[in-house]
């Protein structure tokens, strides 16, 4: 079994793993030059989507606040 896949990489860029499995990565991405490319890629996309700030526009927030019951005026940007 392959323990190198995407979802473990994202496991190791979050600082989701054990030690045991932190030192076999980095292990592995200092000595597989295409993984340490896949995963220079994955950090670039989580990187990039760290950066995205979205919110929801103002007449959606006063529809829920109505829906909740809560009567209070949401500024418009």
């Amino acid at each position: 079994m392959d323990i190198y896949t995407l979802e473990n990489m994202i496991r190791y860029l979050y600082k989701e793993t054990s030690a045991e499995e932190s030192a076999a990565m980095q292990f592995a991405l200092d000595t597989d030059w295409a993984l340490r490319e896949k995963f220079e890629v994955l950090k670039r996309a989580i990187d990039g989507l760290n950066t995205i700030h979205q919110s929801p526009r103002p007449s959606v927030i006063q529809s829920l606040l109505r829906y909740a019951g809560v009567s209070k005026e949401v500024e418009q940007h």
